[in-house]
């Protein structure tokens, strides 16, 4: 009898034993594809976030060329100047990566910054220009709108990095192959400043 009890007895325990090793592989497993599946997520979300970065850019690539017609008609000693700009905006658009996007938005910054400098300290009636105004008053709105999306996109890629790089879910990370996502940050001191569109 003694026996017949001590073999229930560990046939119980034996049970228990299993019943929370399955457990404790289920929860494993649960927390593994809810952490895969939030790295997803916020992966998707700093694509689209750089997609809205993306968006923004395109726009302010399509308005230097106008910006460029417009002071050229008055800024005729201002050619170097001018091409750089333009150079700078055609280098824009050839970027392919984030990265080289990056960069290209702010060798623009800088050679904006001169144009508009430059056309604010010698061409006083192109202030006047009804045009020129307007589009200004586009490159601002766009300015604000990049400033915007920039620092969601920096939110998110924050957020996505230390999900990566905190314990345990960097075991997940790891094993899936994400790598730390860049800032969006501008080079220089300088160019930290937004250009300056009003005259």
């Amino acid at each position: 009898m003694l026996n017949s009890l001590l073999i229930s007895v560990g046939a119980i325990v034996g049970i228990v034993v299993v019943a929370l090793v399955i457990i404790l592989v289920i929860a494993i497993v649960v927390w593994w594809i809810k952490t895969a599946n939030a790295l997803v997520r916020l992966n998707n979300k700093a694509e689209e976030a750089w997609a809205t970065i993306d968006v923004f850019l395109k726009k302010r690539y399509d308005l230097i060329p106008n910006l460029v017609e417009t002071v050229k008609g008055y800024a005729k000693h201002e050619s170097e100047t001018l091409t750089n700009v333009v150079a700078a905006r055609n280098a824009a658009g050839a970027a392919k990566t984030p990265e080289e996007k990056m960069q290209a938005a702010n060798a623009l910054n800088s050679s904006l910054k001169v144009l508009l400098n430059a056309v604010q300290e010698s061409y006083p009636q192109l202030k006047a220009d009804a045009n020129f105004r307007d589009l200004q008053e586009q490159l601002k709105n766009l300015e604000g709108e990049l400033e915007s999306a920039r620092r969601y996109y920096n939110g998110v890629v924050k957020t996505f990095n230390n999900k990566i790089q905190v314990f345990p879910s960097s075991i997940v990370a790891n094993k899936k192959g994400y790598e730390k996502k860049k800032y969006f940050e501008l080079d220089s001191a300088e160019e930290r400043k937004n250009v300056k569109v009003s005259f």
